[in-house]
């Protein structure tokens, strides 16, 4: 079974250890764990883990927007494949929707990550834009909830 559990500072290494693997260091920026630290205690961001029999397998990085708007910065997903990501994008919606009364869920996604692209659409998230990092195109999606 997969859940959702409020992230612990103690979990950071195990994120940061995720997050340099060659499948996620691929699509995301790795954080410090300064900076996991300092974002983790942020009133306005929401980490949350993502456990499959009661072992810890990801997480997510969400940010709370002004409008009901929450914005979706980071999934990382240890095992690729398996559907524990797709599901544990379900809990965090529904987490929004219930716990913070988001009314919308945004992300950017590198327009070379086709895998994000086509799992982002299947789960009902539209482009609505364009933007750029560090030379590299993002695209930005949205769905309401």
């Amino acid at each position: 079974m997969i859940e959702l559990r409020q992230s612990l500072e103690a979990e950071i290494p195990k994120f940061i250890e995720m997050e340099n693997s060659n499948e996620a260091s691929a699509f995301i920026i790795p954080h410090t764990l300064e900076k996991h630290l300092s974002e983790i205690q942020k009133k306005t961001t929401r980490y949350l883990s993502i456990y499959k029999d009661d072992e810890l397998q990801g997480f997510f990085i969400l940010s709370l927007g002004l409008n009901n708007d929450v914005e979706f910065r980071r999934v990382v997903v240890a095992s690729k494949g398996d559907g524990i990501g797709q599901a544990a994008i379900k809990l965090m919606e529904a987490y929004c929707k219930e716990a913070l009364s988001a009314k919308r869920i945004w992300l950017d996604v590198f327009s070379f990550n086709q895998r994000g692209q086509h799992i982002y659409k299947k789960l009902g998230y539209e482009q609505f834009g364009v933007d750029e990092h560090e030379g590299k195109q993002l695209l930005l999606f949205e769905k309401q909830l």
